[in-house]
């Protein structure tokens, strides 16, 4: 089975990547989407580009898609790049986005491959906990919800820091895996990469929420 997964360079597609590695598929891309504009329907955003190393360190080649992020436009930019690709299917990091979903099904179909979401449904907090108890290094890139301050740019979840999370979770009543866009991350290393990314990066708060701008 040869597979080509969607990364953001998050913790979701991160586990996707180890999920397909483990069924001894033959990964043979990561695929990103670079959006250009503003926002995203479906595309994480912050720290993207990094996925070319990670694919590096994944031996994988690395495939990026640039998309304004327009609703209904970006999965068609998605799709007219992997009619090139010599592949049985894709895998996705889809948790619970219906909308995300069901497209990226759709878009299979057309295109005569399978889809695949390995984390459809999972429960958020074992999803969380297993990333770390695995050794996945889930380094937070930008925060957007009451209960996260400037502290949690950069950190990289442990699982002290872990159980803090799922308390402010709890109190400010937001998704303790960022399903809701509380919260963006980045892989760093992790059982599916052969290596640890070297990052040098600025951090930019606005006192309510922020980012980190990668260099």
């Amino acid at each position: 089975m040869k597979v080509a997964v969607l990364s953001s360079g998050g913790k979701d597609s991160s586990a996707a990547i180890w999920w397909a590695q483990c069924k001894g598929w033959d990964l043979t891309h990561l695929v990103t989407m670079i959006v250009e504009g503003d926002d995203s329907w479906m595309f994480q955003i912050p720290g993207t580009s990094l996925v070319e190393k990670q694919a590096e360190l994944c031996n994988c080649k690395w495939l990026p898609i640039t998309t304004q992020g327009i609703q209904d436009e970006e999965i068609t930019d998605l799709e007219m790049e992997l009619r090139n690709l010599d592949i049985d299917g894709i895998v996705s990091g889809a948790i619970r986005s219906d909308y995300q979903k069901t497209r990226l099904e759709r878009m299979c179909e057309r295109l005569g491959i399978k889809s695949f979401s390995p984390l459809w449904h999972q429960s958020s907090i074992l999803h969380m906990e297993g990333l770390v108890k695995n050794g996945f290094e889930v380094m937070i890139t930008s925060v957007s919800s009451d209960g996260l301050s400037e502290e949690w740019l950069g950190h990289v979840l442990t699982e002290e820091s872990l159980a803090k999370l799922k308390s402010l979770a709890l109190k400010y009543r937001f998704n303790v895996d960022g399903e809701g866009g509380e919260y963006e991350t980045l892989v760093i290393a992790g059982p599916h990469m052969n290596g640890v990314l070297d990052l040098c990066y600025k951090t930019h708060w606005d006192g309510v929420r922020g980012h980190l701008i990668f260099e």
